[in-house]
């Protein structure tokens, strides 16, 4: 026979919490990483307008 019943073991759940504190992490560099490489894309290839060379020469 199937046995589907479920007990609640605190003690795993504490154990668990590293695995899930490095998961956090991973997710948050991963987020680090596309946000500084947005910003690297959008400074190489932003277009340089005339106006704002000629207000810098002023």
């Amino acid at each position: 026979m199937l046995n589907l019943t479920a007990s609640f073991e605190p003690i795993h759940f504490v154990e668990n919490l590293r695995y899930m504190g490095l998961g956090m992490l991973g997710i948050f560099i991963v987020i680090g990483v596309i946000m500084l490489l947005t910003i690297l894309l959008n400074k190489l290839t932003e277009k340089k307008d005339s106006s704002d060379e000629e207000h810098k020469g002023a």
